[in-house]
């Protein structure tokens, strides 16, 4: 392991677009089978508030979706199932970026010291997990707005994407830095604006590719889905509606572990690309424990 951890990561130079998105590959690659008990537990818990007490929508118009919301935000109990549901799926996310950064540098942790880490991270990757949400939630308002009352607001909609865009790109690998280093939050925010700064267009160009697969693979859930409901229940909706649930759960195991190798590529090449060629002796420093 120590052989591969010395070729995969860190990059001894910094690279191209190409070279960051073998990277990623790469390291999804060596690294999934070990991950995949993680990323598997995560996906099927991700799904626990869809599943509460069996809550399908009877079809898939406004109303029907917005009836099943309803319901939904009404019930205690399904708020309690919400709230377990994101702690235990983003702590087993963050015991995989975990794993994989352990075993690309040769260091890796007890089962029970990654998912205490990726518990008491939960916090801090959350909090950076709705900075980054923040602008966007307010151009999905704003777009509602311009629906219901007109294109006064598209300006502002507009406007809140491209803030989101850029704070998205600026920050990065903040959740990264905060999961595999002793950095706080903000100084995790504040060092991944400073590794990124003058990055901007090649970062999106990256994302941009990596965010295209994941919606190709993301889109296959209900089409894969209404296939099989096709084949086995005859298009009955909602037999639709759960092998849809079950095929995106599946999807689901393979995108968490190769959205966190995607980042952790990224965050390999910045810090060799800004902080030059001692970071194999700082990224190979001793681990938060």
């Amino acid at each position: 392991m120590h052989g591969m951890a010395d070729v995969l990561y860190p990059p001894s130079r910094p690279q191209s677009v190409g070279e960051i998105l073998d990277s990623a590959f790469r390291i999804f690659g060596v690294t999934l089978l070990s991950c995949l008990p993680y990323a598997a537990l995560a996906a099927i818990i991700s799904q626990l508030p869809s599943l509460h007490n069996g809550m399908t929508a009877d079809s898939f118009t406004v109303a029907s979706l917005l009836a099943l919301w309803t319901r939904r935000v009404q019930d205690p109990l399904w708020w309690v199932v919400f709230a377990v549901s994101v702690f235990g799926s983003l702590t087993l996310t963050n015991a995989v970026t975990r794993r994989q950064y352990a075993l690309m540098t040769g260091r890796r942790q007890a089962t029970r010291e990654e998912l205490a880490i990726g518990a008491r991270r939960f916090p801090g990757v959350l909090l950076i997990v709705v900075l980054l949400s923040l602008p966007f939630v307010g151009s999905y308002l704003s777009a509602l707005a311009v629906l219901l009352v007109g294109p006064s607001s598209l300006l502002i909609t507009i406007g809140l994407l491209i803030l989101g865009s850029w704070l998205g790109v600026r920050w990065l690998c903040s959740w990264v830095i905060y999961l595999v280093t002793d950095r706080g939050v903000l100084a995790s925010l504040s060092h991944s604006w400073f590794l990124t700064a003058g990055n901007f267009w090649r970062l999106s160009l990256i994302c941009t590719v990596g965010l295209a697969m994941i919606l190709v693979v993301s889109a296959l859930a209900p089409v894969l889905g209404g296939m099989a409901s096709l084949l086995f229940a005859r298009g009955d909706v909602a037999t639709a509606a759960v092998a849809t649930t079950v095929v995106a759960t599946l999807l689901q195991i393979l995108i968490a572990p190769f959205y966190s190798a995607l980042s952790l590529a990224m965050f390999g090449d910045l810090s060799v690309r800004r902080e030059g060629i001692d970071l194999a002796q700082r990224i190979s420093a001793p681990a938060i424990q």
